[in-house]
């Protein structure tokens, strides 16, 4: 399986998904229109390891909702990326059995060996 999740308004998703130059095999999910289901959430969590490593706290709610002053547990991660699609760190890229989760420039360049 490979898949990308993204969101289709971020220039920073669109730049890594132009890089990467999916084929046609490449299932592209926008978590805006489509949004992230349980099970979908819980095998990412389950092959990176942990809701935290998925949640991005750079999202605007983060600091808004007071969440900075808060101790969050795994569920609360799990949650808050379940209710509000802009606590996902993105890009997640799925290939195979391998997770790529953010960003980062050595994220995306194991993500594009990975693919190629």
């Amino acid at each position: 399986m490979k898949k990308i999740y993204h969101l289709s308004s971020c220039s920073t998703c669109q730049r890594i998904i132009k890089e990467l130059n999916p084929g046609q095999d490449v299932e592209l999910q926008n978590i805006k229109t489509q949004p992230i289901t349980e099970s979908q959430i819980d095998q990412m969590a389950k092959m990176v390891g942990s809701y935290e490593a998925l949640f991005s706290r750079r999202a605007i709610k983060y600091k808004s909702m007071g969440l900075k002053e808060k101790t969050l547990s795994e569920q609360d991660y799990r949650q808050l990326i379940l209710d509000e699609y802009t606590f996902l760190k993105r890009p997640v890229i799925i290939i195979d059995d391998q997770i790529f989760v953010g960003n980062a420039k050595k994220e995306v360049e194991s993500a594009k060996e990975a693919m190629h």
